[in-house]
């Protein structure tokens, strides 16, 4: 089975990481959101209450396939100061995993130097966070086992591409059509 790590802290875009989660487990994908501070419940950054499945220090990465980190302020600066998270994103891509951001969270697969030389989008405004090879603008950019999305309007897209890589091709599809994607009705 895929397993896929969703990150959360204070701060962090609601609607970006738990459309991430939901669209993940419809797909059949174990999903695990770990929040990214010493404790499981955070207040995103407007203001909703969510509790992660894990903390940071309780999870075990090393059996995922895909790590996910979503936007939002101030949960990015939040995000950029755990350099134990920065250390591991690093690690996970050495290690042949893939890894996804959106909005202003690839600032962090930056940080961890992952896209040199890369294709990459973010919401406009972080472009200088990337240090890629090209800033796309685009909603979704894929660039191997390394994609990025522009921003919350296209967490739909984004999460669907994530099943399309872990999941096939039919798996994507079905998905489509049973969340009733506007290309499908």
């Amino acid at each position: 089975m895929c397993k896929a790590i969703v990150f959360i802290t204070d701060g962090t875009e609601e609607v970006e990481c738990l459309t991430t989660v939901d669209i993940c487990r419809r797909a059949g994908i174990d999903t695990t959101l770990v929040a990214v501070k010493d404790e499981r419940k955070i207040v995103s950054s407007h203001k909703v209450t969510v509790e992660a499945d894990l903390t940071l220090d309780e999870a075990d990465l090393s059996d995922a396939d895909i790590l996910f980190v979503p936007g939002g302020m101030p949960g990015v600066t939040n995000l950029l100061s755990c350099d134990k998270l920065i250390e591991q994103i690093g690690k996970s891509y050495e290690e042949g995993k893939y890894i996804s951001a959106v909005c202003a969270g690839p600032a962090l697969l930056g940080k961890a130097g992952i896209l040199k030389g890369k294709r990459a989008t973010c919401f406009p405004g972080w472009e200088d966070k990337l240090f890629c090879g090209e800033y796309t603008g685009e909603g979704v950019t894929v660039d191997g086992r390394i994609i990025t999305g522009r921003g919350l309007g296209f967490s739909i897209e984004l999460a669907l591409e994530l099943v399309r890589i872990l999941k096939g091709e039919e798996a994507y599809l079905d998905l489509r059509g049973r969340i009733q994607h506007p290309d499908t009705i």
